[in-house]
């Protein structure tokens, strides 16, 4: 089990402190891009143990009467349907599932911008759906030469053009479904209309990664990169940083680039740039609140390691390209890992070899390693889900938690009447037949309680999962691994 290598609560105390700031200093109005995930992050969960995955909103929360949201999304976005990979739904039904979840903090989520906005039909059709459920929807459009043609994206013919977003609080937190959203130009371009306007008003950005106060090739700042080598983001010192203060911080290249256009863009919009450097920019207290450094290297460690099975799975299903996966060894590299150490690996791996068969491996906070082997009525999954309760509930391993007489007419279903070729049980169906067994079984009953346990422990498979494995997987809070192998040969994986 990893240590506490976080502390949670002087995170959320200095990081509203911080944005308080902040928004005094600019006159009691900021726009503040916030990037990465506000709802659930697990990233910053488990490279930084301690760190809880709801502690960005729960910040924001402290200051929700002070607070309003504004949700960008590209318009492109909405033209490709473009999918989160974590939650597998689309841009625009994230949409939704912010705004939802914004208002079950109490936090006031005021309108949606529509970005590079160019009469796209599906844009115009989300637009319409979003009015009818009484959202304020605006169009920002694309400015030609962005974002090196300062002269025209200064003007009335750049950000001019775009639609002013009314808003009415001093925090203004401009947030989205994913990155290249154009969370930063909607700030900006809200500078440019308010100033016009006779309002004094400032930006700046919430990001916890990278941090800008640890080394450069600290696994922390690594693991970020690892989880954005399909943006190509690299970490950097901060030039601009360093030659202002004589001080050594770390930010990653796209802000490093944008820096001297930004600062042009400040002095045309404010007549002067509030910072002389990127870092200034941020406003993240994230370094200052690690505890235990070998604990988050060592989580980090293990996140680098998660990230290159799953980019090697991408790549096999053709919607990743093979540059990331040397990538991630670089980075294996640099941070001193390989994918050899992680343990649950090797363990799945072996069990597959043995049985020749899929195979799937759990390691638990205490770092037993348990293993589950494909039978004729389960998956390897379902298995190892069973053995795993087993051993956390004290049960003998010869008791059978299921028994052939609860499983085989659930089979019958799936193939006789639902059409299902597999006759074996994913993990949601015998959680199911468990649930209800449970009513009767002791056995079953005090095995159903040890499923919070599983929360933050290691599964690796053999093979690529189905998509319902892996969601049952994710909402048990484990992490979870496969080699880049299917366990057929069939073109369709569904």
């Amino acid at each position: 089990m990893l240590n506490v290598g976080f502390d949670n609560e002087a995170y959320l105390k200095t990081q509203s402190e911080k944005i308080a700031e902040r928004i005094s200093k600019f006159g009691g109005k900021l726009y503040l891009e916030f990037g990465g995930k506000l709802f659930d992050d697990y990233h910053a969960s488990r490279v930084l143990p301690g760190f809880e995955p709801d502690s960005k909103i729960k910040m924001l929360e402290e200051l929700k009467d002070t607070a309003e949201v504004v949700i960008a999304i590209n318009a492109g976005d909405i033209e490709k349907n473009k999918v989160r990979g974590d939650l597998g739904i689309t841009y625009d039904m994230d949409v939704l599932r912010l705004i939802d979840a914004f208002r079950g903090y109490g936090l006031y989520v005021s309108s949606i911008v529509l970005t590079r906005f160019e009469g796209q039909a599906s844009a115009l059709a989300y637009q319409k759906k979003l009015e009818q459920l009484g959202l304020k929807v605006y169009r920002h459009y694309p400015i030609t030469g962005y974002p090196s043609n300062v002269p025209l994206i200064v003007s009335d013919d750049g950000y001019g053009k775009n639609e002013y977003i009314e808003t009415t609080r001093p925090l203004v937190v401009v947030t989205a479904p994913g990155p290249g959203s154009g969370k930063m130009a909607v700030c900006l371009s809200q500078l440019y209309h308010d100033h016009k306007r006779g309002v004094n008003g400032g930006y700046a950005k919430f990001e916890t990664f990278p941090i800008w106060n640890i080394p450069l090739n600290h696994p922390v700042n690594l693991a970020y990169e690892a989880a954005t080598a399909d943006l190509n983001d690299v970490n950097m010192i901060d030039p601009f940083h360093l030659e202002a203060y004589g001080k050594t911080t770390i930010n990653y290249n796209r802000d490093v680039e944008i820096f001297p256009v930004l600062n042009a863009i400040f002095e045309r919009i404010l007549g002067y740039s509030p910072y002389k450097s990127p870092t200034d920019m941020g406003v993240n207290m994230a370094g200052n609140c690690i505890v235990d450094d070998a604990a988050v290297r060592e989580a980090a460690n293990a996140e680098i390691i998660r990230r290159y099975y799953n980019v090697c799975c991408q790549v096999r299903k053709g919607i990743a390209e093979p540059e990331q996966i040397y990538k991630l060894e670089l980075l294996m590299e640099k941070a001193h890992t390989s994918y050899k150490d992680r343990k649950v690996a090797q363990a799945a791996v072996k069990k597959a070899e043995e049985t020749n068969a899929p195979a799937v491996a759990i390691e638990l906070n205490d770092g037993t390693i348990i293993t589950g082997k494909t039978t004729d009525l389960l998956g390897a999954s379902s298995t190892m889900l069973l053995n795993a309760l087993k051993y956390l509930a004290e049960i003998p391993n010869e008791v059978n938690l299921l028994s052939r007489i609860v499983i085989e007419p659930i089979q019958n279903l799936k193939v006789n009447h639902l059409g299902n070729t597999n006759p074996r049980l994913h993990t949601d169906e015998v959680l199911i037949a468990l649930s209800i067994c449970a009513l009767t079984d002791y056995n079953a009953k005090i095995a159903m309680e040890k499923l919070a346990c599983f929360r933050g422990t290691e599964v690796h498979s053999s093979v690529i999962l189905s998509q319902v494995d892996v969601s049952v997987f994710r909402k048990l809070g484990i992490n979870l691994t496969s080699e880049p192998t299917y366990q057929t040969k069939k073109l369709y994986h569904g």
